[in-house]
């Protein structure tokens, strides 16, 4: 009880400090909403073995533990709830997300996985016999991500066992949830050594989000960054490094994230209002944004946004 107290105060300070000029990092207006979870790059922040300045930041609790990206999808009126990622961090933000819509066992009404790299898909462990014990959870997955958990241990054992119940997923099909929210996966570019990875439009009744946490360089993509922005109210886009050369003794070529800056420059000439669509997520330990920083406040004063744990996105 004591960890999850502590998670909570975290949580709750954080929401606090969220910036108060910002319209959809207010409470919501409706009884449906988008909360962030999480902010951070797959391995967290700190993050392991991490003794560079950034993390010791943590270490010596001048900076806030971050969890790794995730979205709570409420409804309040039908009470329900779903999880977008299964992380590391799932305990944690399924104790955070039940304080939103609480729920007898703290679970959702099902778990959408964006793909196989260990941020995003490794928290279903905690479903199985040896922790919560989940009866048929519905965890939604493309074709190669559900092949992947259903032949994989330990996966595989969540699948046999009736912890999970996998829903398959088709590109650009909608999957209605429930009467007023729709969820369509398409797929991204990624390193796609285990499944394919895909982000997420999710839509409510008055307002859509688009959901990428990974993919390769925007230009990789088929589809125009900007149009796609144009067609929805946020965008919570991939900034996992802030630079190039950010990681000084590996060949970032091999992670060919968007850096934010790269971002920056390809949206530049769109109008401040589409800009403050923009909510940058999925920061590596090294990016500034994952810590209050110089470069955080300037990136707000160009008029795009950061994402924060506990922010809320009315849908």
């Amino acid at each position: 009880m004591k960890n999850l107290a502590s998670a909570w105060l975290i949580f709750t300070t954080l929401l606090a400090c969220q910036t108060s000029n910002s319209k959809v990092e207010t409470l919501p207006i409706s009884d449906q909403y988008l909360i962030v979870l999480g902010i951070a790059q797959d391995a967290g922040y700190p993050q392991i073995g991490c003794e560079r300045a950034c993390c010791q930041l943590v270490w010596d609790e001048k900076e806030a533990v971050q969890y790794v990206v995730s979205l709570g999808l409420v409804d309040q009126k039908n009470q329900q709830k779903w999880l977008f990622e299964a992380t590391p961090n799932i305990k944690e933000q399924l104790q955070l997300l039940n304080q939103e819509q609480p729920s007898p066992d703290m679970l959702p009404n099902g778990i959408f996985i964006t793909h196989a790299h260990m941020g995003h898909y490794t928290g279903l462990m905690q479903l199985g016999r040896e922790a919560i014990g989940a009866k048929a959870l519905p965890v939604y997955a493309m074709p190669r991500m559900q092949t992947y958990l259903s032949q994989n241990g330990p996966w595989s054992q969540l699948v046999e066992l009736q912890n999970i119940a996998l829903q398959p997923l088709s590109e650009n099909t909608t999957v209605t949830i429930n009467s007023n929210l729709k969820v369509i996966p398409f797929k991204v570019p990624h390193r796609d050594e285990f499944s394919e990875t895909v982000g997420y439009k999710i839509i409510g009744n008055n307002k859509s989000a688009l959901f990428i946490p990974d993919i390769d360089k925007w230009q990789k993509w088929e589809r125009n960054i900007q149009s796609e922005i144009e067609q929805v109210d946020y965008a919570l886009l991939d900034a996992t490094f802030y630079e190039n050369g950010e990681l000084p003794n590996r060949d970032m070529s091999e992670i060919p994230h968007p850096f934010v800056e790269e971002t920056i420059d390809l949206l530049q000439d769109l109008p401040l209002e589409e800009k403050n669509k923009v909510i940058f997520i999925h920061f590596n330990h090294t990016n500034p944004l994952v810590r209050n920083s110089e470069e955080r406040s300037k990136i707000e004063r160009l008029g795009f946004r950061v994402a924060r744990q506990g922010m809320k996105l009315d849908l």
